[in-house]
């Protein structure tokens, strides 16, 4: 008997692998085009997984919801949990899984991100826009500089990994040391570098682990990366720091705030986030939607290890 599995939110390319791919795994998938919300919780009836997307938050109402109908796993289509209530899924007897796909998605693009700000290559680009070839800002080279990693998962480890490549020196902090890189104390960490780059899950120890007090002790022309999640750091104080002039630049491709204006067409809106809006005001600046992770070869994971782990749970009341 196929596993069922009732699938919310997701965008078409998603659907598209769900489809080829839930045959194969033996899952009969159910689509909801709206994300999961209290409203639309018993559409899943029936069936006991459910899978959702991290745009969207999982409350308690929508866990109360998931349990009357019957879910008794959910599956949130990305590492990070941290938009799912996961102690209260708990109390109401739903159990929560992540998924994993390929570390080089997020890894590639934070090293992409660090050169760019490097070689100043927004304005680069809008200068060129404009037929204007001056050469700009002098950039740096990696090789001659401190690239602090912070977090080092699979994604982090794959970060490291790259940046040996380009000989500089590289230096990591975590909680558990998991690889041979030369790990530091937070704070030593943040003293040291010229580049820190942000890996490590969102929890309630890690909320703001880049406060004020800890920027102010970033190298003066310092730059910081953030592929991770929004809330790990302060962005009022970032702007701060940027504003000043103390810190070099940033590139986020993670936001406080983000939802309900990242994977939106905003051009015919106005941007009520007020952080966002001074950020992008910013030469020094660079911000993506948290697109890090999206590439074919991590789609088609992320599709898959959400079929495999439904699969393993047992779908079907």
């Amino acid at each position: 008997m196929a596993t069922g599995i009732t699938i919310y939110g997701c965008e078409p390319d998603e659907a598209v692998l769900f489809r080829e791919m839930a045959p194969r795994c033996g899952v009969a998938p159910t689509f909801v085009e709206e994300p999961v919300s209290a409203e639309n919780a018993a559409l899943a009836f029936g069936n006991r997984c459910v899978s959702v997307g991290h745009k969207t938050r999982v409350t308690q109402s929508v866990l109360e919801a998931l349990s009357r109908a019957g879910v008794r796993y959910v599956s949130t289509r990305s590492i990070g949990v941290d938009h799912i209530d996961v102690e209260f899924a708990a109390s109401v007897g739903i159990e929560v899984g992540n998924i994993a796909y390929s570390p080089d998605s997020v890894a590639d693009f934070t090293v992409m991100l660090a050169l760019v700000l490097l070689r100043d290559v927004r304005s680069v680009l809008r200068r060129a826009d404009l037929h204007d070839y001056r050469l700009g800002t002098r950039g740096r080279e990696l090789r001659d500089l401190t690239v602090g990693v912070i977090g080092t998962g699979r994604i982090g480890v794959a970060v490291t990994d790259r940046l040996r490549g380009f000989g500089g020196c590289v230096v990591a902090h975590d909680s558990r040391p998991r690889n041979s890189a030369d790990y530091l104390p937070l704070d030593e960490l943040l003293r040291v570098s010229d580049v820190v780059t942000l890996h490590t899950p969102l929890n309630a120890g890690t909320h703001h682990l880049l406060d004020r007090d800890r920027i102010a002790l970033m190298k003066p022309g310092a730059f910081v990366i953030n592929t991770g999640r929004g809330p790990l750091i302060d962005t009022k104080a970032l702007v701060e720091a940027l504003e000043s002039g103390r810190m070099g630049g940033a590139a986020l491709d993670v936001l406080e705030g983000e939802e309900g204006i990242f994977y939106t067409d905003c051009r015919a809106r106005e941007i009520d986030l007020d952080t966002l809006v001074r950020l992008r005001g910013m030469p020094n600046v660079v911000i993506t939607p948290h697109t890090a992770y999206y590439t074919d070869h991590a789609l088609s994971d992320t599709v898959e290890n959400t079929l495999v782990n439904c699969v393993s749970f047992g779908g079907t009341a």
